[in-house]
């Protein structure tokens, strides 16, 4: 199976796209997943820039758009609009998937299923995959309640962030590792954060006292890829995705990171080529 690391936008947005999309490939990223800021210039120059790269130096360069809506108090039909206009308009610009942040976690049930269904139409009508991102506030909110759905949904494609499981649940996710191994077979795609029973991200991964969630993260990763792999995939992504504040802690008073956010994600994406 061939692996493709994408960089995340998220923590980026000081830079214009044609610096951003220059600084990705100089650090060896096969790709980009974003979340548009409302600014039509960004999104027209990202564009022209993407067009550029594809046709010169990076033919294969993969393109995910993020569909992350803000918070309103509306009802369920005016959400569904307000998310189904966003989805068109995230179609309209071809990327190779999009990542949807679908539902909310105090829906009723049977009503996240009309959206997600509405979502899925909307994929098969354009060609375009999208995947739902397992995300704290959202349909996909916890391991068990999530299993309800794909036993209505069972070829839905869900993105792995798996640090907001442990968060919902204050727990490792030791006592629940069969009810997570039943969503492998759907998912598409990786979110590569390491978050442990009271946040969804440590400080830094790599510091000796994370060691065991890292450990723990790591052979979660190393098992979907194998199953992927196993049910003939032919290549999967991965997004080294350690966010700013607020998932970044920061010292009190200087309000200072205590990390590098875009090292933290470089260092990431080496440590995964090593071990993955």
């Amino acid at each position: 199976m061939q692996i493709k690391y994408l960089c995340t936008y998220w923590g980026s947005e000081d830079l214009c796209a044609k610096v951003f999309l220059d600084k990705v490939l100089s650090h060896g990223f096969d790709g980009v997943e974003i979340n548009f800021p409302d600014e039509q210039q960004f999104i027209d120059e990202f564009m022209s820039e993407l067009e550029r790269i594809r046709k010169t130096s990076h033919p294969e360069f993969i393109f995910i758009a993020q569909q992350v809506l803000s918070n309103e108090k509306e009802t369920v039909e005016a959400y569904a609009e307000r998310l189904t206009n966003r989805l068109n308009f995230l179609l309209e610009l071809k990327p190779n998937a999009i990542n949807s942040h679908t539902g909310k976690d105090f829906f009723e049930f049977e009503e996240n299923c009309t959206i997600i269904e509405k979502v899925e139409e909307l994929g098969r009508a354009a060609g375009i995959p999208i995947w739902h991102e397992i995300h704290r506030g959202r349909f996909s909110f916890h391991l068990r309640t999530l299993l309800d759905y794909l036993s209505i949904f069972p070829n839905l494609k869900l993105i792995a962030d798996l640090s907001h499981f442990c968060v919902v649940s204050e727990s490792d996710l030791s006592d629940q590792q069969e009810l997570l191994t039943r969503i492998y077979p759907n998912i598409q795609h990786i979110h590569a954060r390491v978050g442990f029973e009271q946040s969804p991200q440590v400080n830094h991964p790599f510091a000796p006292e994370w060691k065991k969630h890292l450990d723990l993260y790591t052979t979660w990763w190393k098992e979907i890829i194998a199953l992927q792999s196993q049910n003939g995939a032919r290549h999967l992504t991965i997004t080294p995705e350690f966010g700013p504040f607020p998932y970044m802690p920061q010292a009190p008073f200087t309000q200072q990171p205590l990390a590098d956010q875009w090292e933290v994600n470089r260092l990431m994406k080496k440590y995964l080529q090593e071990k993955l």
